[in-house]
């Protein structure tokens, strides 16, 4: 698969990795979409990159199912799939005001995971009716994970469990679609400057990115879209699961 001539669904694209990823695919010369729920954003950063917006709700089945619609009908196919969709609380599971909320824990699962599963799963329908190239590939879904699937932090029982989650379906979907020719791929990012990071004070900025070994700064955006990328043109990648956070390992 070339860059310059995928047909990508972004999910969480109207900010942070999303977005990085959509602004990398069209400068390369791809197709985009773009499946978010910011319809004030969302559809700026479609016009601006030349591609598509589709208001979407990851957890919500008709919602992907239309979005998927409207992208193939703009983009005549659907040959990649990035889900970068997320949320994430910081919660301890017994705090100061109690329990860990259980309605927190299972909206996170249910954007998180869930959510990347119902797309995935259906953007896998779509893609498995493209023509299959020499080798037999008809495209590639990239799922988002994080070093917290690995390194869960306190605070993160919900976050994580939803990452690691996204983690373990990486290689039993990749075996799933092998047959359709559909590879599947999870990038785990460290500690990126996205808008959540982007809010916190600048010495807790300079703090977190002094505990990254090399580079010793936070990851730009940009290096996830631009990763996200090479996994699409590089065929062999499947099943697998990469880290991408300057060596850093949370303690």
């Amino acid at each position: 698969m070339k860059l310059s001539s995928t047909a990508a669904i972004i999910t969480g694209g109207a900010s942070g990795l999303g977005e990085a990823t959509a602004r990398h695919f069209a400068d390369q010369g791809a197709q985009v979409t773009i499946l978010d729920r910011d319809t004030a954003r969302g559809p700026t950063v479609a016009t601006e990159i030349g591609g598509h917006f589709a208001e979407t709700d990851v957890t919500d089945e008709d919602s992907v199912a239309a979005a998927i619609a409207l992208a193939k009908t703009r983009m005549g196919r659907i040959t990649a799939c990035i889900n970068c969709a997320g949320i994430a609380f910081g919660i301890k599971t017994v705090g100061k005001d109690g329990p860990h909320p259980l309605d927190a824990f299972r909206r996170t699962l249910d954007i998180n995971l869930a959510g990347t599963f119902n797309v995935a799963r259906l953007a896998a329908v779509e893609i498995a009716r493209n023509d299959p190239e020499p080798d037999g590939a008809r495209g590639v879904i990239i799922n988002t994970a994080s070093i917290a699937a690995f390194d869960g932090q306190k605070g993160q029982a919900a976050y994580s469990a939803s990452k690691g989650g996204v983690v373990g379906l990486t290689l039993p979907m990749a075996r799933d679609l092998a047959s359709s020719g559909i590879r599947v791929m999870t990038i785990a990012p460290g500690i990126f400057m996205t808008p959540m990071l982007a809010g916190l004070p600048e010495e807790v900025q300079q703090q977190l990115a002094a505990d990254v070994p090399n580079p010793a700064r936070l990851g730009d955006p940009s290096e996830y879209g631009q990763l996200a990328g090479f996994i699409v043109e590089a065929g062999y990648l499947n099943g697998e699961v990469i880290r991408i956070d300057g060596a850093l390992r949370m303690r």
